[in-house]
């Protein structure tokens, strides 16, 4: 009887084991290269890019939201939701509640939690009991420290990418009890050199293979590590080539009254917000523009085609798209062309990705919840927000992101 009551004893501190009760909970490190094309790993023969084929999931490309611009994308991916449905429509816009920009260039409105809807991974993250990490992504950085990153750093360009690297190391070698279970890091190639030269360009091949050395290093790192960890690889758009011509550029001053007090302008390059102050001229204006030029359109907020999610106040009355190829300038022509280099060539993003398969970007995975070799077709990157909730077990709120479209690739434990 004795000998019976020692073995059940002992089985019963097995079970646990066994069953899995007692696993670590995995990790997701979530990796973004600014402006990397969904085609760039095969175009310029980027050999650690291309190896996730095999050794993880990947999708054929990640499809932005509109506007396929860096920030309302990469805050799409981390709250699962459309610009529309968080509030950063573009880069820059106007907030008519508080009658004032939001530019990406001032850091006060840059870090001011008014501007940011939704919650974030690492929101979610903490809600659920788990510590979270930042090495750069927006709205990682607000002055409001419960929306925050357990540990994060304000976006700083020139810090190199070795830096950022270790950084994540050191995050996944702290003591269990400090350890992020979720963490981001953001690089910003090729997206510069792809703005400056172009993505066709020799600056560009370098920049991704500069990409993918350091993705390298990182996933070296990170097999040294006895940890859970599963990593995703992602890119907020891709870029469109442009030839620097006069042709190419519509100049704001040529179809707007730049001087009239009421209009707010906000212009994205590929798409302009307007906003007026005296709502009975709306019609007038869009009368105006519509039709005048080939190189452009221009729509009423309500006729804003309903898979943007977009009729929102701070998208502005009216948008001005234009068309592939072409690029709006708020600059005076003569001044403007004269500083030109023609025949030169340079990339822009913004496009509707629905009409321009250029402004897809990337997405692979490997790691213990993610099955390998499987591959997937394109989709929208508000689905990457289910995935990591699903790896982590998190609970999600209600989001535009369905884990449906993620799970061929995911693999339970």
């Amino acid at each position: 009887m004795r000998q019976f009551v020692i073995t059940l004893v002992i089985s019963l501190l097995i079970v646990p084991a066994v069953f899995g009760q007692t696993r670590e909970t995995p990790y997701v490190l979530l990796i973004s290269f600014d402006g990397f094309r969904y085609d760039y790993a095969d175009k310029f023969n980027a050999p650690t890019f291309k190896s996730l084929v095999a050794k993880g999931a990947y999708a054929e490309g990640l499809i932005p939201t509109f506007p396929s611009k860096t920030f309302p994308n990469h805050y799409s991916i981390i709250t699962g939701l459309y610009p529309g449905h968080h509030g950063l429509v573009d880069n820059n816009f106007y907030d008519p509640a508080r009658h004032e920009l939001y530019e990406m260039k001032n850091i006060q409105r840059v870090r001011d939690a008014y501007y940011y809807g939704g919650t974030p991974l690492w929101k979610l993250a903490s809600d659920h009991g788990l510590k979270s990490a930042s090495f750069f992504w927006i709205g990682s950085d607000l002055t409001d420290p419960k929306l925050r990153p357990d540990y994060y750093y304000t976006y700083d360009e020139s810090v190199p990418d070795t830096t950022r690297i270790q950084q994540v190391i050191t995050w996944l070698t702290l003591p269990a009890r400090d350890r992020p279970h979720f963490i981001t890091v953001y690089f910003s190639s090729p997206d510069h050199e792809g703005h400056l030269f172009g993505p066709s360009s020799d600056e560009t091949q370098a920049a991704v293979q500069h990409a993918d050395a350091a993705l390298k290093s990182l996933l070296e790192k990170l097999e040294t590590l006895s940890l859970p960890i599963n990593t995703i690889i992602v890119s907020d758009h891709g870029m469109e080539e442009l030839e620097k011509k006069a042709e190419t550029y519509i100049f704001l001053d040529e179809i707007l009254n730049r001087k009239d007090t009421t209009l707010h302008v906000a212009n994205g390059g590929t798409q302009v917000h307007l906003y007026l102050r005296e709502h009975a001229k709306v019609d007038s204006l869009y009368r105006k523009l519509k039709g005048n030029d080939r190189r452009y359109s221009v729509l009423p907020r309500q006729q804003f085609p309903g898979r943007w999610h977009y009729n929102v106040a701070r998208a502005g009355d009216l948008l001005l798209l234009a068309n592939p190829g072409f690029y709006f300038i708020d600059q005076e022509r003569t001044k403007f062309l004269s500083a030109l280099q023609p025949g030169k060539y340079f990339g822009v993003h913004g496009y509707d990705p629905k009409r321009v398969k250029n402004m897809q970007g990337i997405f692979f995975a490997l790691g213990p919840n993610i099955r390998a070799g499987q591959k997937i077709k394109a989709f929208e990157n508000i689905h990457v927000y289910p995935l990591v909730a699903k790896i982590l077990n998190l609970t999600t709120p209600r989001i535009d992101g369905d884990e449906r479209i993620i799970n061929l690739i995911y693999k339970p434990d």
